[in-house]
């Protein structure tokens, strides 16, 4: 006959297919009723723990590895989006080099902190769950080395029932029943020895478990804050240089251009003004001493206009000061406020009362106003800093 196989031979198969049928003959009486069955209510809970104590560290092992998958991505997802900070980084800003050691930083970090988990942690649940398989292929052997002492139990309690009792085989029964339940028994002093420790074993297991993971992280942690704080810095030193820079262009470009003023003098309240009453009778005064003709008038104001146009100090009529240009719009805020328009050159006149003139403030006439009504009474105040002398 060929061989079976590596160290079987055809009698071991022929006997273990027989134990089997034993077997299987057994437990079909068992939950037919008609042969009672060995229970240990103790071991059955002992070993409802253990399916739930390799349940839960099998879950537990998964959920570490997939963890650490998780930490691989985000290393990878750290270690690229450094490399393109380092690729747009250019080398004139602030921090170059500290920013490339920085990113070497990261990465070893992020490979220190997957090692540590996986050798603390994960190395650890895989070293507790190796044991189980063992445990569980040993309580199933127990289970069937239950059913084989049941099986002689009942065999040899038949043979010494029978009408025709046979010693023979009553003796071999007997050897039997002692074999069966020897086996039975030593495996099952094991297993309640071992299983209750093995199942508060499992709380020492889940503290180092997560122990050593809470201590990797919170270092972890601890050091990715700092060089996070660096990186923090850095960007700040690089936008103080930017606005640095930005500001130093600014001068620059600001040099060659007229720079914007700031804000008017501030004036005293208005001024008191004459009652119409008052006005009424210098405006009288006025028109007698402009009532009689002057023979020289016509060719004064041909010289004032003539004298203006050339704007030039020593050329201006009497009464006026100097002639200065407005630089920017100004736009009065006052009754007795002159308007100005960048480019509309006046003509300052003196302060009927010097002590009316308030800092910073000049008094005048537009060019164009003057030239077009000869009139002075058309002046007005306006800031001084708004304008450039000519």
């Amino acid at each position: 006959m060929a061989e079976i196989g590596k160290g079987v031979t055809a009698g071991k198969l022929a006997s273990n297919v027989q134990k089997r049928l034993t077997r299987a003959q057994e437990k079909v009486l068992q939950k037919l009723g008609k042969a009672d069955e060995t229970r240990d209510a103790a071991f059955e809970e002992m070993v409802a723990n253990f399916n739930k104590q390799m349940t839960e560290g099998t879950k537990l092992q998964k959920d570490l590895k997939a963890y650490l998958t998780a930490v691989k991505t985000m290393h990878d997802a750290s270690r690229r989006l450094q490399d393109c900070l380092a690729e747009m980084y250019e080398p004139d800003w602030f921090g170059k080099e500290e920013m490339d050691a920085m990113a070497e930083d990261t990465d070893t970090l992020w490979l220190d902190y997957h090692q540590n988990v996986t050798d603390k942690s994960l190395v650890t649940m895989d070293t507790y769950l190796a044991q189980l398989p063992d445990i569980k292929a040993r309580i199933a052997k127990r289970d069937r080395k239950m059913v084989d002492f049941d099986s002689a139990r009942h065999h040899f309690a038949s043979l010494q029932k029978g009408k025709k009792k046979d010693e023979a085989k009553i003796a071999k029964a007997e050897e039997e029943l002692g074999r069966a339940q020897r086996i039975f028994e030593e495996l099952n002093v094991e297993l309640q020895d071992e299983l209750p420790a093995l199942w508060d074993r499992r709380v020492g297991v889940y503290v180092n478990t997560f122990q050593s993971l809470a201590g990797h992280q919170e270092k972890f942690h601890k050091e990715m804050s700092k060089l996070s704080q660096n990186l923090n810095d850095i960007m700040t030193k690089l936008e103080e240089q930017r606005q640095l820079n930005e500001e130093a262009n600014h001068s620059e470009s600001a040099s060659s251009a007229p720079k914007r003023p700031g804000p008017p003098p501030s004036r005293p309240p208005p001024r008191l003004t004459p009652s119409p009453d008052q006005r009424q009778q210098h405006a009288g005064q006025l028109e007698d001493e402009t009532s009689v003709p002057d023979a020289n008038t016509e060719s004064t104001d041909t010289a004032l206009q003539s004298a203006v146009t050339n704007g030039s100090d020593g050329e201006l009529p009497p009464g006026f000061l100097y002639k200065v240009k407005a630089i920017h719009d100004y736009a009065a805020t006052d009754g007795d406020e002159l308007e100005l328009k960048i480019g509309d050159m006046v003509l300052v006149v003196a302060f009927d009362n010097p002590d009316e003139q308030d800092d910073g403030w000049l008094m005048g006439v537009t060019e164009s106003s003057w030239m077009q009504n000869k009139d002075i009474s058309a002046k007005g105040v306006f800031p001084e800093n708004f304008t450039q002398k000519v």
